[in-house]
């Protein structure tokens, strides 16, 4: 059985033959499973209302461990969006009753945001259900796969300058 991208391959292989298609067909196949993720963790969290992006930050503060508070700057390091989205993202978290937002009482220029016991009840229940999603997802790698596939990811992301900010764990 062949997947999408080995179709195209071949159709490259066949009209240009001159071609070396292979790192092509990798980042084919890196966009395929990226979107096909995207959907399988929207999937996920249906049942909750709650988006993505709003598990991410949630998640975020939870890591952190107790009292599961960062500064917005710290939340907007750990993604690809700048403060401003971040103010957005906390905005909406903040009218749903699942963070908190307060001045930082050792500097009053800085704001705090925190997971409330609603929020943090909400993403350590939903944790769960993202691990079994992300198996799931991962179901038909043997744990020797998944680890090679998983090193290899790290050492793509790694060539590509995407590290972790300095400021976090």
């Amino acid at each position: 059985m062949e997947d999408a991208v080995e179709a195209y391959m071949r159709q490259w292989q066949r009209e240009r033959p001159d071609l070396d298609t292979a790192a092509m067909g990798v980042i084919a196949r890196l966009s395929r499973a990226g979107k096909l993720i995207t959907a399988s963790i929207r999937g996920n969290f249906a049942g909750s209302d709650l988006e993505p992006w709003e598990f991410d930050v949630l998640a975020t503060l939870r890591r952190a461990g107790a009292p599961y508070t960062l500064t917005p700057k710290s939340l907007a390091g750990t993604s690809m969006v700048g403060g401003a989205a971040m103010t957005h993202r906390v905005d909406k978290l903040l009218r749903r009753g699942l963070v908190s937002r307060e001045v930082d009482p050792a500097n009053r220029r800085q704001l705090l945001v925190t997971l409330t016991p609603e929020g943090l009840a909400l993403v350590d229940r939903l944790i769960v259900d993202h691990i079994e999603g992300a198996e799931r997802f991962l179901h038909g790698l043997d744990p020797s796969e998944v680890h090679a596939l998983d090193t290899i990811l790290q050492k793509l992301l790694l060539a590509r300058g995407d590290t972790a900010p300095l400021d976090q764990d």
